[in-house]
Order: C-alpha cells, then sequence, then structure tokens
C-alpha cells in the first residue's frame, strides 16, 4: 500500500534512491532518502558537493525519477508519472530559481517573465511578479541592462509567475557577491512568509541555513538529520 502524505504536507519523499549506471559502476546519488516538505515552510538541504542535494531537487521537481521509493506530491505518486504528466507538473506546480539566472538575452524582464505563463492555467500577471520583486520600473531592460542581482530578481518573478505550489531553489545565490546574496535570500523569505509559498532551497554554505524554518543535512547521498529552527536567522545577518 502507498504513503499518502498528511493534509500539511504537500510533497513527500519516502525511501526514494537514484542510482546511474556509469561504464560498469552503480553510482548511487541519492540512498532510501525519507523527507517530508509542508505547506508553506522555507526548508533548506544542505551538504557539501556531491551529497545528493541536487539529485533529491531533481525528483521533489518532476526532473528525474526514482530507481525505487516514491515521491507524492499531494495524491499524484510522481515515480511513476508519465513524461507527459511531469512536464505539466514541472510547468503549473513548480516554480524553479538556478545559480545562473537562464534569461533569454534578446527579451526584455517582462517579455522573460511572460514566456513562463504561456502554458499555465492560472498565471500570475507578469507586471505583478516583477513588482514583487521590486523590478516593475526595470521591466524593458534587457539582462544586459541588468545587475547580476536584478537578473536572479527576473528569475525569482519568471518563477512566481506560473504561480507554482513549490519555489525550487538550486544554489541561487551561487554566482552572486556577499550583499547582493542577501538580498536575494531577503526577497525569498518574504515571499514564503507574505505570499505562504513552500520554498525548498539547497545549498553547500553552512551559513545560509539558519535562514530557513528546517534543514535537512546531506551526506554521501543520504540525509543525516532534520531540523527546525525556532528562530530563523534573517539574511541580513548571514556571515559566510
Amino acid at each position: 500500500m502507498e504513503s499518502q502524505p498528511t493534509d500539511n504536507i504537500v510533497l513527500a519523499v519516502r525511501a526514494a534512491s537514484r542510482v546511474y549506471r556509469m561504464g560498469e559502476v552503480d553510482v548511487h546519488a541519492l540512498r532510501e532518502a525519507t523527507l517530508d516538505i509542508h505547506d508553506g515552510e522555507f526548508l533548506i538541504i544542505v551538504g557539501p558537493s556531491g551529497s545528493g542535494k541536487t539529485t533529491l531537487l531533481n525528483l521533489i521537481g518532476g526532473m528525474d525519477r526514482p530507481t525505487s521509493g516514491e515521491v507524492l506530491f499531494l495524491d499524484q505518486n510522481l515515480s511513476d508519472a508519465s513524461d507527459r504528466e511531469l512536464t505539466l507538473y514541472r510547468r503549473t506546480r513548480v516554480g524553479f530559481i538556478f545559480q545562473f539566472y537562464n534569461l533569454i538575452p534578446t527579451l526584455t524582464a517582462l517579455e522573460n517573465v511572460q514566456v513562463a505563463i504561456e502554458v499555465v492555467d492560472e498565471p500570475m500577471d507578469p507586471m505583478e511578479a516583477l513588482r514583487l520583486v521590486g523590478l516593475e520600473d526595470r521591466a524593458d531592460h534587457f539582462p544586459s541592462q541588468l545587475s547580476g542581482g536584478e537578473q536572479q530578481r527576473v528569475a525569482v518573478a519568471r518563477a512566481l509567475a506560473s504561480n507554482p505550489r513549490l519555489l525550487l531553489c538550486d544554489e541561487p545565490t551561487g554566482a552572486l557577491d556577499l550583499e547582493t546574496s542577501r538580498e536575494v535570500l531577503r526577497l525569498l523569505v518574504d515571499l514564503n512568509r507574505q505570499l505562504r509559498k513552500t520554498v525548498v532551497l539547497i545549498t553547500h554554505n553552512g551559513a545560509i541555513a539558519g535562514i530557513g524554518t528546517r534543514v535537512a543535512h546531506m551526506r554521501d547521498g543520504a540525509i543525516t538529520t532534520v531540523s527546525t529552527n525556532e528562530h530563523p536567522t534573517p539574511p541580513e545577518e548571514v556571515e559566510w
């Protein structure tokens, strides 16, 4: 009988493993990971390079399937979903924010956001998404006319515009300086609190872990501990 998420759990990972075949060798990228993601929380997944955190995020985001175990989004089992179902899940349920902004250089900030809503039934207004990240006055600027921090804010607006249930962030401050990193983290915290967006952020930087409401630590493909932050650290106080 399949495990089912409880009422406040938007996504559940159940004993999920991912094995890749590299020539004659099996690489165990993820080992029987079990994790609940609660609706409206800010979850940090932290671990060194090669710990399995990106593999786990790929399973949560429907970009890959586990070799064994389950990934459950509400009442949908992503583990045995069809390619079409996973594509629909990624487009409508998940917003992705990466280390590199992946903006289309020939489109303005507004047009980059508009691209994300072309196949969404209930999108957010693109200009409203830019307003939420503080860039409504830069809507007609091209990526080359924006700073790194502004480009990442456009990427956040693009992720928001599809009105997703989950915001998945893969090292979103990895290409930014300290001060700009704090600004982007503050933006993500504010969106989590004000819009009740469920945020999952992976990082190798343990200093960032304190801003989350919960923290999952990973090593060697396994989740080693999951803890709750009773008093999350304000992003402007993060030091690294």
